[in-house]
């Protein structure tokens, strides 16, 4: 990683330091930060956090998380400690393999998961050796939610985000280790398929699953112009950091 450069996020109340040329976060991170259930005093822990952006964005909406993060690539997370630091918001980053935790890491439970995992199982890898490892699946997914499930208290809550037309793997691996599961589709306009789902699963319930109506991101019904058209619902998240309701709180 050559070149940096800052990006702002909640509409500038996150100042973010990303690769000019690697892998970047954008609106994926900040949805899972605000689907992430946690409340003040509560533990959370990001799997493969890159530069910080959907931890801190849980932790600027909810204050006094204890967050940690834990990410492969060195470089990533140093970023993401010099942006939980520019930020002010409380944050532990591990560099470390999600595969082969730290073992101190081993040794603790938390009361929440959050989670990005890569999104492409082949293909051509990106140029970018930091935007190829975080896009393209080395780690299954399967390893992915298990390491979560593990690092989770009972009764803690895993939340991820995925393609859409993952789903399959996501519930089977879920099945008989989290209950009370809640998915929430994410369509780019009303009436398009979901191309991404938001997940999440409490540890050791056996509540049943919930799907919920689609989240809708764009208000126009086609894309005939630049700018922006968000939903009310989507500005809300993205540009003014609120949570994305998941009704678990009735659910639980």
């Amino acid at each position: 990683m050559t070149e940096i450069r800052q990006d702002g996020f909640l509409d500038g109340r996150l100042r973010i330091v990303q690769p000019l040329r690697g892998y970047r976060a954008g609106a994926d991170a900040v949805m899972l930060g605000a689907a992430c259930p946690a409340q003040p005093g509560q533990t959370v822990l990001e799997l493969g956090c890159g530069v910080g952006v959907a931890s801190l964005c849980l932790g600027w909406r909810v204050r006094g998380l204890a967050i940690t993060g834990l990410e492969r690539q060195a470089d990533y997370a140093d970023l993401a400690r010099a942006n939980a630091a520019a930020n002010d918001i409380p944050m532990t980053v591990r560099t470390g393999d999600l595969a082969a935790p730290p073992s101190d890491l081993r040794a603790m439970s938390f009361d929440h998961v959050l989670m990005n995992p890569p999104y492409f199982l082949g293909g051509t890898p990106a140029p970018d050796a930091g935007r190829a490892e975080a896009r393209r699946e080395e780690t299954p997914l399967a390893l992915w939610i298990d390491a979560g499930l593990r690092r989770l208290r009972p009764g803690g809550w895993l939340t991820l985000i995925q393609r859409a037309d993952r789903l399959d793997g996501v519930i089977s691996t879920l099945a008989g280790r989290a209950g009370a599961v809640t998915i929430l589709p994410i369509a780019g306009r009303q009436g398009q398929p979901a191309g991404r789902v938001l997940v999440t699963a409490r540890k050791g319930a056996a509540t049943p699953l919930r799907l919920l109506a689609p989240f809708v991101t764009h208000a126009a019904p086609r894309h005939d112009k630049d700018g922006e058209d968000l939903t009310e619902a989507a500005a809300a998240v993205l540009r003014n950091g609120a949570p994305i309701d998941l009704g678990i709180a009735k659910a639980a």
